[in-house]
Order: structure tokens, then sequence, then C-alpha cells
């Protein structure tokens, strides 16, 4: 699954890396640019989200395009949980609304996996939906990338 791409930090990851290359995969599902995110991925990535399989950039972007879609002013934060080698665990929890104006925060936990490049090859993403009322939440920036100054997952006790 490897490519000749390199998308820093690469693997083995040490605390700073891994932590920065959370943030880097947050910024990019936050700016819900299909194209853009699929480029972190090898072409040939293989996925389990939620209870659908994905392989490959093309997948991915079809299946990017339909999750933004429908989950409309989408907000994500992801913590780094634990990493070692090449891999990655995160948990996140984002909020979004759908088109009839019914909020939801989403939360998670990702298994992740790179080449030697920095690619990722692998993700597994396990996730819950949680209705909330419009006054429950907790995610107010500007759409796009989540503030420096923006408190973090664990500040919300989530």
């Amino acid at each position: 699954m490897s490519t000749n791409e390199v998308r820093p930090p690469a693997p083995p990851f040490t605390l700073e890396t891994a932590i920065e290359k959370v943030r880097l995969a947050e910024d990019g599902w936050n700016s819900r640019n299909p194209e853009k995110v699929a480029l972190a991925y090898t072409p040939d990535s293989a996925w389990r989200n939620r209870a659908e399989f994905v392989n490959g950039r093309a997948a991915i972007i079809e299946f990017l395009t339909r999750k933004w879609n429908k989950e409309l002013e989408y907000r994500l934060i992801k913590e780094l949980w634990a990493f070692e080698g090449n891999r990655i665990a995160v948990r996140f929890a984002y909020e979004w609304r759908d088109d009839a104006n019914n909020w939801y925060r989403s939360f998670g936990n990702e298994n992740w996996e790179f080449d030697e490049q920095g690619v990722m090859q692998r993700r597994f993403a396990c996730i819950n939906d949680m209705p909330i009322k419009e006054s429950e939440r907790k995610f107010f920036w500007p759409l796009g990338r989540r503030p420096d100054d923006h408190p973090g997952l664990s500040s919300f006790g989530f």
C-alpha cells in the first residue's frame, strides 16, 4: 500500500509528531474539501467508517462529498489517544446539522496506519451520533480550521 508521496510527519511517530499529525488531519477534515482530504490517504487506502467500507481515493472523495452534503456546518475536534511506530489512535467529536436544522454531536474513535512516507493506508472509525439542541452546541468557530486558542476535546469533558 506504499506510495512515493510524502506527507510529513512520517513514522515512526514521537509524541510531538503524533500530535502534529492529528492536528493536520483535523484541519483537513474541517476544510470539508473531499479532493484535498483524499490526498492524505494512499491511492488504495482501506477504510471502515461505521458500517461502510471505503477503498481508494475515488471512493473516499465520493464518501466525503456525500458526508458533507448531509452534515452541514461540520466542525470537528480530534485528540491523540495513543501512538506507536506507524500507528495512531484518536478520539474525536464533531457537531453538525441536517437540512431540517436538527443538530447532532457525533463521537468516535479512529485507528490509523501510515506508510513510510506518512500517507494513511488504513483508517478504522467507530462513530455514534447524539441529537442535541442548538443551545447545547459547543463548537462555534467560523467554518474551517479550528482556531489555536479554541478549547480542545478534553476541555469539554467529551
